[in-house]
């Protein structure tokens, strides 16, 4: 409470007056102490024996120089030990976090998940110490903790950043920091501490107001801070000699007093990078969020300074240098806050002391860190801008682009799936399917009620919206790319001094934003949600390979990059990956049984290279259906560390659910009659507010659940369901992306179909597209005892060497069909470890029979040691119906 009304009175009183102060609050506090920097901690240099921050060096680069895991000895890389840190006293049952570790004289230090840190040796595994604090709680996500002058720096609840003795894990300090007069310096939460030359940079990833604040590392008392959303009247000049007043760009102040970049301007919520050859500190901020809304920028006119803004101070003292803005006036929430990542790099035969900075735009800016001006060209691009919400006229983009400017309107076609990874959802945008099922833009449809409020630019090659990036948008759905959730969002870069190029990792789902959505857009519900990772040149910014791995890379699955030309990276699907990264080829994988949503690491104990992962699962952009965990991995060349399954792997993950879900709980069909109301979030609801509803839940129900062959009503419902507020408008059951129908209903109208095959089968409506509804088609298994055998009996899933890399070969199995029935598809068998089943690499239909082989590496992880039960599964056709049939055999594994 204490802190709600020092927060509300400062916004009062600096809303009453302009006030005029210097740039940057004076400094509090001095060094007691000389300052001891971690050993191996450096600024643009690779890494070599620790990886002390968790950028890898200052420089945010991800870049090691060791050398002893190569691509030719990479098939010899096996796991060391794994741990689980939750399972360390005091022991919890958490699961889930974000952090990346750091490694600190062959000792890793990571946040728990419940907040807390751990240490561990990193030879062995064993924890070193455990902080769990009992005065006060944990700030539960976390991203990784700094170290210097002999302390762990991590964060902890009611924003207080600790310091923690790193021999012990006692605790040294803890602050809750404000600024000189006790101003709130915002939610000091998430973001990862940065420690460089006694001074402890601390981020506030959330608050009506948030700042990066400077610590003095021996005892946390305050040295400066720095807000995204400036003071009315602060003139901040640069090192150009570029004066403007910050606030100022935010519009003059409401009429009730309200001044828009004091009550949520802009958070930076990623930790920032540091040069100490020119000593600046540079930190990103996010979206402009006041004043309505992320999405409504009508009450601040003006770019909205320092949101969507790069921003480089000293390091000592906090004093600004300079800023360069991505987005202007960003009503997208299409921030680039992304660890920078500084290099030295040629250019034209010069090298020059650059900055990459762009994350979700899917694009980069190649900055001069000096003066914060582009070294690679930028093109500032006409905009269509909307009246209603002070568009900026242009917004600059970098010459040479990462990933597309637009989304991709394809044809609804069962041949056509999943498609382009950008392909969009259809009727957005009033892009509604034809006869044949092509996507064609209809200038009647819902977006007509913007068209007044629209100007193109000159020499636009259309009259409408594409779904291209910043596309405006007021009170109707518009769908663009990347998102909010897309481009890199907060995935860290990594730079490779050996082969010169940026490696960038990143996810596609596009949103849709109108001014009352929630979570800054709605991602359209039905898309494939899916990601990859390209390198590109950091010379020239050309791409040079990209490769769409298939997975959401773009929350926190970092890349790690050696001397070596290899590239570590995870996966929010449990594997770790190490690539090619001139090519971009994956050269090993191994599956960690839980999500990864951190960056690995690599290091040195002993003369022996290591690389470790922390698999603890997250949510982004998955939700519940990702694998959450507790495992810290460490590998290195002959490790023979095995699994409680007598396995080096986990178990595969569970189905992660790459399309993005419709709202509410499945319903069985049969309990609604197979029938689904159009444009109605309630079934019962007969009042004005119901009728003709645009709500995201408005297919009734939005999850039906029905068996193969089950005829499905969709119906328009008119007098005849709700006699007192019917619906009154035209409505779709659009059927994407196989095109399977595309029913327009008037009110009173049904359409009937009926669902031959198993699949899940999404649908929108053409008058609005938020309304989204999803069939879920399913085979009712028949089980056959008996039908299935394995040849052999016993199953030998053993590795010669003793390390994963080297189960190979194939295990067989017959399944004698049913008299009539014949194989159709999805052969799989259903294991004892994971509940994804373990897809067949061939089968061979002999008619009466089918054999299936599986690949022995597949199966190894998913079933223990001895007697183990195994069941078949086989989709298959009789008289024309698809059914599904199974049998269980017990075989012997032997590993």
């Amino acid at each position: 409470m204490r802190k709600h009304l020092s927060r509300r009175l400062a916004a009062l009183s600096l809303g009453a007056v302009v006030v005029v102060t210097v740039a940057v609050s004076p400094a509090y506090g001095t060094n007691s102490a000389t300052p001891v920097p971690p050993a191996g901690l450096t600024g643009l240099e690779p890494t070599g024996a620790d990886m002390p921050t968790v950028g890898g060096n200052l420089g945010n680069q991800h870049y090691s120089a060791l050398t002893k895991i190569n691509k030719r000895n990479l098939d010899k890389m096996g796991p060391a030990w794994r741990t689980h840190v939750s399972g360390v006293a005091p022991a919890s049952d958490d699961v889930g976090q974000q952090t990346t570790p750091i490694v600190v004289g062959g000792i890793i230090y990571l946040d728990t998940p419940s907040g807390g840190v751990i240490a561990v040796h990193g030879k062995t595994g064993e924890s070193v110490w455990k902080w769990e604090p009992t005065a006060y709680g944990t700030a539960d996500t976390r991203r990784g903790v700094s170290a210097g002058d002999n302390k762990i720096f991590t964060m902890a609840a009611d924003d207080r950043v600790v310091a923690l003795d790193q021999a012990t894990g006692a605790e040294v300090w803890a602050v809750q920091p404000t600024g000189p007069q006790g101003e709130f310096l915002g939610n000091f939460d998430r973001v990862a501490t940065v420690y460089h030359n006694g001074v402890v940079y601390a981020h506030a990833a959330n608050g009506d107001r948030a700042a990066v604040v400077g610590l003095d590392a021996s005892d946390g008392s305050y040295l400066w801070h720095f807000f995204g959303g400036p003071d009315r009247g602060t003139v901040y000049t640069d090192v150009n000699g570029n004066s403007v007043d910050a606030g100022g760009t935010w519009g003059p102040i409401a009429p009730d007093g309200t001044d828009c970049p004091l009550v949520g301007g802009s958070t930076p919520w990623i930790h920032g990078a540091v040069d100490p050859e020119l000593n600046m500190y540079y930190m990103t901020f996010g979206n402009a969020r006041s004043c309505n809304s992320s999405q409504d920028g009508s009450q601040r006119p003006g770019d909205n300074l320092f949101s969507s803004t790069m921003v480089a101070v000293d390091a000592t003292s906090g004093a600004y240098k300079w800023h360069y803005q991505s987005i202007r006036h960003d009503v997208w929430d299409m921030d680039n806050v992304h660890p920078p990542t500084l290099a030295n790099v040629k250019f034209n035969g010069a090298v020059r002391k650059v900055l990459f900075y762009g994350s979700k735009s899917g694009h980069q800016f190649v900055l001069d860190r000096t003066n914060g001006k582009p070294v690679l060209p930028v093109t500032e691009k006409p905009m269509i801008t909307d009246s209603r919400q002070n568009h900026a006229e242009t917004q600059p983009f970098p010459e040479t682009r990462l990933l597309p400017d637009c989304l991709v309107w394809e044809k609804l076609d069962p041949n056509n799936i999943p498609g382009d990874p950008w392909r969009a959802v259809p009727n957005y945008n009033g892009y509604q399917p034809d006869a044949e099922g092509n996507l064609v833009f209809n200038p009647d449809s819902y977006v007509a009620a913007d068209k007044p409020f629209l100007t193109y630019p000159e020499g636009y090659p259309s009259d409408h919206r594409q779904g291209c990036m910043y596309d405006p948008q007021w009170d109707q759905p518009i769908l663009s790319t990347t998102s909010q959730n897309g481009g890199a969002d907060w995935s860290n870069n990594a730079y490779s001094h050996k082969t010169n190029l940026v490696y960038y990792s990143y996810g596609t789902n596009p949103v849709a934003h109108w001014n009352g959505a929630a979570a800054n857009g709605q991602r359209a519900m039905g898309q494939y949600q899916t990601g990859g990772i390209l390198a590109y040149d950091a010379s020239t910014g050309a791409v040079r390979w990209q490769n769409h791995l298939g997975t959401d890379m773009s929350h926190g699955q970092g890349p790690l990059t050696t001397a070596s030309d290899l590239l570590f990276v995870g996966q929010i699907d449990g594997r770790l990956l190490a690539m090619d990264s001139s090519s971009g080829d994956v050269l090993w994988d191994f599956q960690t049984g839980s999500g990864i949503a951190s960056a690995p690491v690599t290091y040195e104990v002993d003369g022996e290279q290591y690389v470790a992962v922390f698999a603890a699962g997250s949510t982004n952009p998955y939700g519940a259906s990702v694998t959450q965990g507790d495992s810290l991995w460490a590998f290195k060349l002959g490790g023979k560390y095995t699994t409680e399954s007598g396995s080096q792997e986990g178990p595969e993950t569970a189905p992660l659910s790459i399309r993005r879900p419709v709202s509410g709980n499945p319903v069985e069909g049969a309990t609604v009659e197979n029938t689904v109301l159009l444009a109605r979030s309630s079934r019962t609801d007969d009042t004005a507010a119901s009728r003709d509803s645009v709500s995201q839940s408005a297919m009734q129900p939005t999850r039906m659940r029905v068996p193969v062959g089950t005829t499905v009503t969709f119906k328009n419902p008119g007098a005849e369901t709700f006699p007192n507020f019917p619906n009154v408008k035209e409505h779709c059951a659009t059927q994407f992306f196989e095109g399977e129908f595309n029913a327009k209903l008037q009110p009173g109208e049904t359409y009937q179909h009926t669902f031959d095959r198993a699949g899940e089968y999404y649908f929108n409506d053409c008058t609005d597209p938020r309304p989204t509804g999803m069939i879920e088609v399913y085979l009712q298994p028949q089980d056959t005892p008996g039908a299935a055998t394995f040849v052999p009996s016993t199953l030998n899933l053993g590795a010669r060497s003793g390390i994963f890399t080297d189960v190979d070969g194939k295990v067989g199995a017959y399944f004698k069909l049913p008299v009539g029935h014949r194989y159709e598809s999805g052969a799989v068998v259903r294991t004892p470890l994971s509940p994804t089943p373990v897809e067949a690499a061939k089968v061979t239909d002999f008619r009466n029979h089918v054999f299936v082989q599986f690949n022995k590496d597949d199966l190894d992880n998913n079933v223990p040691e001895g007697k183990v039960p195994l069941t078949l599964v086989l989709n298959v056709l009789h008289k024309g119906v698809q059914k599904q049939i199974t049998s269980t055999v017990t075989v012997r594994v032997i590993k």
